[in-house]
């Protein structure tokens, strides 16, 4: 039995043009390619911008001289206006904000289906291949295998139409986006003025980018730090407020705990809106009370100094239970030798790119700081450092590559002052002011997912950014 092969053949011809027009300007057409134009050193972004105040961010890009910057240039925020007109350009800001989000979610799917295209070439190339090779005729066999290998490809015609549907809304999208745009401007212009609500959510976008940008960068040597963020005001003098820095960026959930020992409470919010609003939170019972501020959450669980002991324990929020603890050798503790401001923070648990910290310190060191790298699924000390720096006379601690960071007060006036290289073993005193709002620091803590400080002032959660400087090594460096 012979099987006629310009019909077949047909089909796999003009499949074959359609992928390849997927494959090739499709990609372009609704930007999954991944180019960028850059000019100079920089790759820049204009974020909707009138003439006269633009908001502008500059990404990270390699300076001359190894350095990696992230810059934003944003309006004076005293421009702020409350009227008619702010409030038509919020309205305008969040149908921007609609429209960007249904672009994304398009341009996922248009993604997912090119994917599954492109791995049905490879096929159809085989399946021509077989055709061109054949004399004019099939046997049974081979036609019914070559029906099968067909069969595979009939899912394929259905995903071409929701492609070429997705891409057509995306580039009606795209064109609304861009009217939008030009009313924005055109409102801006006219007004000289943005409304609270609508500066708020630029500084939010700005930060998003401006996240993203630091995540591009490698470790760095602190240089500065920010002016304060306020987040909330909620709880007493004491406590301590954090993020998981091992959770994916979609996963913002927040952790307070409020006081400083015999504490068990401890409040999980959804996202770090619900936490400034005090809603969406569960709570968590632990079975053992904490000592000090000294806490932190970690890939899903929470390290923290058993009361009245030098216990380290890791309680795990999903099962709700204590997964391991264990005693630190000779580390001192109810108030032996705490911080500065005193509160049982004898303790400190930290958590930077490169892991999980204790810092602590013994009669043995003399009162000294000691660093320890701990095993964060059995909490065995794998390796010490004694930084000299006498502990009581430190305010706060934190790590940041490796590096700890120590400030010489908990009160006004407070500066990083000394900083101990684990990589080196070596130490040197710094000069990093910031500004202590609040007059009363309890708990200073670095999130390396988000390159931020988490404090907690005088009953205020307060966010600090930091400023790293960066060197980054060619291709063919050591």
């Amino acid at each position: 039995m012979s099987v006629p092969l310009l019909k077949i053949g047909a089909v796999l011809s003009t499949m074959a043009m359609v992928t390849n027009w997927m494959s090739q300007t499709l990609p372009s057409l609704v930007g999954l390619n991944g180019t960028v134009s850059r000019a100079g050193a920089s790759e820049k972004i204009t974020l909707f911008q009138s003439p006269e105040e633009g908001w502008q961010l500059y990404t990270s890009a390699q300076a001359p001289d190894g350095k990696c910057i992230c810059t934003a240039v944003i309006p004076a925020q005293s421009t702020c206006a409350r009227d008619g007109r702010s409030r038509e350009l919020r309205q305008l800001m969040e149908k921007v904000q609609n429209v960007s989000q249904s672009m994304e979610v398009l341009e996922l799917r248009t993604y997912r289906d090119l994917q599954y295209v492109r791995s049905m070439e490879t096929l159809m190339r085989n399946l021509d291949a077989r055709l061109r090779a054949a004399d004019g005729s099939l046997s049974a066999k081979s036609f019914q295998e070559l029906k099968d290998r067909m069969t595979e490809l009939l899912p394929l015609s259905s995903v071409l139409e929701q492609y070429k549907a997705d891409t057509r809304t995306i580039v009606r999208l795209r064109e609304e986006v861009r009217n939008l745009s030009s009313s924005l401007a055109a409102i801006q212009e006219e007004m000289g003025a943005y409304g609270y609500e609508d500066l708020q959510q630029r500084v939010m976008a700005l930060e998003a980018r401006l996240h993203a940008c630091a995540q591009k960068l490698g470790c760095g040597k602190l240089t500065g730090v920010s002016n304060p963020i306020t987040i909330r005001a909620m709880g007493s003098r004491f406590g301590s407020w954090m993020t998981d820095t091992m959770a994916p960026s979609a996963d913002s959930r927040v952790w307070y705990m409020d006081g400083y020992y015999k504490g068990r409470r401890v409040l999980e919010f959804r996202t770090l809106g619900d936490f400034i609003k005090g809603q969406n939170f569960i709570q968590h019972l632990l079975p053992q009370p904490w000592a000090g501020t000294g806490h932190v959450v970690y890939n899903g669980s929470l390290f923290y100094n058993k009361y009245q002991s030098n216990v380290v324990v890791k309680y795990h929020f999903g099962s709700r239970s204590v997964l391991v603890q264990r005693s630190l050798p000779g580390a001192g503790y109810n108030n032996t030798f705490p911080y500065s401001w005193g509160g049982f923070s004898d303790m400190d648990f930290m958590v930077d790119e490169s892991g999980l910290w204790a810092v602590y310190t013994t009669n043995q060191n003399a009162g000294n700081i000691v660093v320890s790298r701990l095993d964060p699924h059995t909490l065995e000390v794998m390796r010490s450092w004694d930084t000299g720096y006498p502990k009581r006379s430190a305010g706060e601690a934190f790590m940041i590559c490796g590096v700890l960071y120590v400030t010489n007060s908990h009160l006004a006036g407070a500066k990083v002052y000394f900083a101990y290289f684990t990589n080196t073993s070596s130490y040197e005193y710094t000069d990093v002011p910031f500004h202590n709002q609040y007059s009363h620091i309890s708990m200073l803590d670095y999130n390396p997912r988000e390159r931020a400080l988490y404090t907690w002032n005088n009953g205020h959660q307060v966010l600090y950014n930091v400023t790293l400087f960066h060197v980054i090594s060619t291709a063919g460096d050591p």
